[in-house]
């Protein structure tokens, strides 16, 4: 199919096609919902998407902003965001990967059965061209990540023994860039097996006797959602033969990633899972802990976080932690991660429950993707010399790089690099946004 060649790993195909899908295509107009959190192949998306396939079907659901971050690794940066100048989709760039919290050691944060692990990122970056003790960490992550995959493999190997892979040969064929997660090893693990056991009924029995449940509870074969996330489940987490209790030496610790977000002109950006956990009870001092070292943003999965038509603990947390955000001046991202089958490609900002947030997630978009716009123009970006210059305070700071952000698309892009300079005062910058969309 011609859409399944904009996820081909070859990127002159990719680009190809999206030439010509700019050139033909009339795309809707744009709604008030975003998804700032895609996962990209250069990672793991379920639908083995690519930067470029998300920025097409961002643009075809008329999504406000999309932004997309991989685990360790920027390798989708520059495809993403020429993509999105393409499009003229308002867009922002960012990286995860698990950090260890020293101050949490013993509690589970947003990684679950992992204490004193969290999920941490960082927003808005806007180049690859990095100081080189950014690219050092940069490329240290990806070697220990890698390093993390082949021992797992091993251990889990021993375990469902005859069944058993070669990193090289199963794994590493499922990404373009050589970037393996947990969930790429599940989907191989799911597809040895079902070429091992053809027939259903022998695959449901070799799984369940090797991770010890019902035939009943191997659900979904051979690679959907639920026996993936099974295998993930009883080989790689807690209590699983391939999981090893993290520290500070499996995972930099969260100081650091910030401390390489920063050198890289992105914005350090904490990460929420549902304020369930024994460390997100404690939300005020986690945050503050990033904080202290750079933390300047906040992502929330809001699909997680409740149950339609339902008024529960989890959309209590959530309110209460998008009122945090707010009372501390922290600019707010959302979005799906469609990193595991079955999850959407954008939430239901109409919903009961999403529908107050909505003006909140929205705002955010348009701060990062003025920071984006910004920064990789002149420089000019949220966490800048320009914006400490030009704002006494994070209100004022917020209030203009949302207006810009609502005001700004990057079909403005050829007029604005024309005439924007960092000599620029806010106000004139602001200005300056009106006269080159209004042309």
């Amino acid at each position: 199919m011609i859409q399944d060649s904009l996820n081909d790993f070859n990127s002159s195909t990719r680009q190809d096609l999206l030439a010509q899908i700019a050139r033909e295509e009339t795309f809707p107009s744009i709604r008030p919902i975003v998804n700032a959190h895609a996962h990209t192949f250069y990672s793991f998306n379920y639908k083995g998407y690519s930067p470029t396939r998300f920025a097409v079907e961002a643009k075809r659901e008329g999504l406000e902003m999309g932004g997309i971050v991989d685990f360790d690794v920027l390798d989708g940066l520059e495809e993403f965001w020429s993509a999105s100048r393409l499009l003229d989709l308002k867009a922002c760039i960012g990286i995860e990967s698990r950090v260890f919290v020293p101050e949490f050691a013993d509690r589970e944060i947003n990684s679950p059965g992992e204490p004193g692990i969290s999920y941490h990122m960082g927003t808005g970056f806007t180049t690859t061209s990095i100081p080189a003790k950014a690219q050092a960490f940069l490329d240290n992550m990806r070697s220990t990540s890698a390093q993390r995959n082949q021992d797992m493999v091993k251990r889990v190997n021993e375990f469902l023994s005859p069944l058993v892979l070669n990193y090289d040969e199963d794994v590493l064929p499922l990404t373009p860039n050589g970037n393996a997660t947990e969930r790429h090893l599940c989907l191989a693990y799911a597809r040895k097996a079902a070429s091992m056991f053809p027939e259903e009924a022998d695959l449901r029995k070799f799984w369940s006797e090797k991770l010890g449940v019902s035939q009943e509870d191997v659900r979904d074969l051979p690679e959907g959602r639920p026996i993936t996330d099974l295998i993930r489940a009883k080989t790689m987490k807690q209590g699983g033969v391939g999981y090893v209790k993290p520290d500070s030496g499996s995972f930099p610790n969260m100081a650091e990633m910030n401390q390489f977000v920063l050198l890289c002109g992105a914005i350090p950006t904490f990460t929420w899972l549902d304020g369930c956990s024994i460390g997100e009870q404690s939300i005020e001092e986690l945050v503050e802990v990033g904080r202290s070292t750079g933390v300047a943003a906040f992502n929330i999965i809001p699909d997680r976080n409740y149950t339609p038509g339902q008024s529960d603990q989890k959309l209590e947390n959530l309110k209460q932690v998008v009122q945090l955000t707010q009372d501390l001046g922290l600019p707010l991202l959302g979005g799906t991660e469609m990193n595991s089958p079955g999850q959407k490609f954008v939430d239901d900002f109409s919903s009961a429950e999403l529908a107050p947030l909505q003006p909140v997630f929205i705002r955010g978009s348009w701060i990062l993707h003025a920071h984006s716009t910004l920064q990789r123009d002149t420089g000019m970006g949220y966490l800048s010399d320009w914006a400490s210059n030009q704002f006494t305070d994070t209100t004022a700071k917020n209030e203009f790089y949302a207006t810009f952000g609502e005001l700004y698309s990057p079909r403005g892009e050829k007029r604005l690099k024309e005439v924007l300079h960092s000599e620029m005062s806010a106000g004139e910058v602001t200005e300056l946004a009106r006269q080159v969309m209004s042309a």
